[in-house]
């Protein structure tokens, strides 16, 4: 999954990209509200993680903007201040949560894997697609009760695929949410990453959960 954290704070914004980087997660950061404004209403971002206080931009401006340009990724909002007013106005600008500093990143994470099963449908911490497993918590995986070790990137992939079950992504769709802006691919990077995670998922089993659609991209199927 893609992450934007928007957050003038380097020490702060380095400390969260770092974070979640180590859970898998693909992270761009933008330090003034400008820039992260117009990232996050042009890249595909599956959450926001946004502070209030910005230069530039502030944090209430760049929700409303991006709410009212249409955009409806998930937005965890940061802020100093504790003052019910504050939370309020962010939830009401079009927010989908807030915490305030200072935080655990434990907590900073239980919070974006929420927003995450939230924005894909999912209300429980474990998806199923046969007799596959995935933790969305822990990224423990398992096929038919047997534990299955992958990489942060083969992972990102099979969480993607899964949390879209019987919808084909494009190589493109599946570039955008696994990773980050800066990352300078080759052309057949996601080939090569879904034949390393088919042969950790489907070989040796009889029924094939990842699927091929020549010329089009990939999917997976119960």
């Amino acid at each position: 999954m893609r992450v934007l954290v928007v957050e003038d704070e380097v020490p702060l914004a380095e400390l969260i990209k770092e974070g979640l980087e180590d859970e898998g997660y693909s992270v761009d950061v933008a330090y003034d509200g400008e820039e992260g404004f117009d990232l996050a209403a042009n890249e595909p971002y599956d959450v926001i993680i946004l502070d209030i206080m910005l230069p530039k931009k502030d944090g209430f401006e760049i929700v409303k903007d991006l709410r009212n340009d249409g955009v409806k990724t998930p937005i965890l909002m940061l802020t100093a201040k504790s003052a019910t007013e504050d939370k309020v106005l962010g939830l009401n600008s079009g927010a989908d949560d807030y915490l305030t500093k200072p935080f655990s990143f434990d907590e900073l994470l239980a919070r974006v894997r929420a927003l995450l099963r939230r924005s894909f449908g999912e209300v429980k911490s474990i998806v199923r697609v046969a007799d596959l497993e995935l933790n969305l918590n822990t990224h423990e995986v398992k096929r038919s009760s047997k534990p299955i070790e992958l990489t942060s990137k083969e992972y990102a992939l099979l969480e993607y695929l899964t949390l879209n079950k019987d919808r084909l992504l494009s190589r493109m769709d599946i570039i955008e949410h696994i990773y980050d802006y800066n990352y300078d691919f080759d052309s057949n990077v996601v080939d090569v990453l879904v034949a390393r995670l088919r042969r950790k998922i489907d070989k040796g089993f009889d029924k094939k959960l990842i699927h091929t659609v020549r010329g089009a991209g990939y999917m997976v199927k119960g």
